[in-house]
C-alpha cells in the first residue's frame, strides 16, 4: 500500500514564481488560426445545471456537431458532458457523429456519498452510452488524510467504469496548497485514471494555472516513472480563447506534442466553443 503521505512539500510560491517564467516564454511561431481550431476540437461541451431539459441537451448536441458544417474548415468539439439521465439523450442525439458522451457520476459535484452508491451511478450512465465518466474525489476524506481511502474509491469507480475512460476530478480549489494537488494527483495516477481534472465548476477558484502546473508536472513525473500517458483536463472558468491558450500552451511546454490532441488535452467548457468560432472568424 503507497504511503501517499509522503508527498514531498511543495512551496506555492515557487509554484507561482516558475509559472510567471513559464508564461512568459515566446509566442512569436504561434499561428492562432492552427492553434484556436485545435482548442476547439479539444472542448467538451458541458451542462451540468439543475434546470437541464431533455430539449436543452438536444440543443446543446445540435451545437456540438455544427462546426464541421459552418464550411470554415473547424473540427466539431470532442465530447459533450452532461448529468447520467440525460446521458441517453445525448447518445442519441449524437448517432452517427465522431463526439464522444461524457458524464459527471459519483456523487458529481460534492462527491459526499457512499462508495456503493457513487459505483451504482457510474455503471448506470457506462450503460446509458457514456464515452467518459467524469467522477470527483471525496475531498472531505482527503483532508481528513485518508489518502489509501481516495485512493480505493478512485479504483471501484475506474473498475465500473469498465472500457469507458475515467477523469478523475481534482477540485483544486477545495485542496488548499501545491502539495495536497501534487498528492491528490499522485492519488488518481496511482488508481488508474485516464485524465486528471481540476475543477467541477461549482467551486471558486476552479481551473487555476497555478494548479495545472502542479497536476501537469506529476503527469510528467508518472509517465517518466510507468512510461503511461495520463490526459489533463482545465474545467471552470474557462470562457474565452485567451485564456484557453495560457493553458494550452502550459501543457505543450510541460508535457509536449504527444498530448496535444483531444485523446490526451480537453477542457471542460460551456460558452468557449462559441467565443473561439468568433475570435477564428476574425483572423
Amino acid at each position: 500500500m503507497t504511503d501517499f503521505s509522503k508527498t514531498p512539500e511543495i512551496n506555492d510560491e515557487e509554484v507561482k514564481q516558475k509559472l510567471n517564467h513559464l508564461v512568459k516564454a515566446s509566442r512569436e511561431d504561434l499561428s492562432l488560426k492552427t492553434v484556436y481550431p485545435s482548442i476547439l476540437g479539444m472542448i467538451d461541451l458541458t451542462t451540468l445545471e439543475g434546470s437541464d431539459t431533455t430539449q436543452k441537451v438536444k440543443d446543446l448536441c445540435e451545437q456540438a456537431r455544427s462546426f464541421e458544417q459552418m464550411g470554415l474548415g473547424l473540427p466539431n468539439v470532442a465530447a459533450v458532458c452532461v448529468y447520467p439521465t440525460l446521458v441517453g439523450t445525448a447518445r442519441k442525439a449524437l448517432e452517427g457523429a465522431r463526439i464522444n458522451v461524457a458524464s459527471v457520476a459519483g456523487a458529481f459535484p460534492a462527491g459526499q456519498s457512499p462508495i456503493r452508491i457513487k459505483v451504482e451511478e457510474v455503471k448506470y450512465a457506462v450503460e446509458e452510452g457514456a464515452d467518459e465518466i467524469d467522477m470527483v474525489i471525496s475531498r472531505g476524506k482527503f483532508l481528513e488524510g485518508e489518502y489509501n481511502q481516495v485512493h480505493d474509491e478512485i479504483a471501484a469507480i475506474r473498475e465500473a467504469c469498465q472500457d469507458a475512460h475515467l477523469k478523475v476530478i481534482l477540485e483544486t480549489g477545495e485542496l488548499g496548497s501545491a502539495t495536497n494537488i501534487r498528492r491528490a494527483s499522485e492519488i488518481a495516477l496511482a488508481a488508474g485514471g485516464h485524465f486528471l481534472k481540476t475543477s467541477t465548476g461549482k467551486v471558486k477558484p476552479a481551473a487555476t494555472l497555478e494548479a495545472m502546473l502542479v497536476m501537469l508536472e506529476a503527469i510528467k513525473d508518472h509517465y517518466e516513472d510507468t512510461g503511461k500517458v495520463v490526459g489533463i483536463k482545465p474545467a471552470g472558468g474557462i470562457a474565452d480563447p485567451e485564456t484557453a491558450l495560457k493553458y494550452y500552451l502550459l501543457t505543450d511546454r510541460i508535457l509536449g506534442h504527444e498530448w496535444m490532441n483531444k485523446s490526451w488535452f480537453r477542457f471542460g467548457a460551456s460558452r468557449l466553443a462559441t467565443k473561439l468560432v468568433e475570435a477564428i472568424g476574425g483572423l
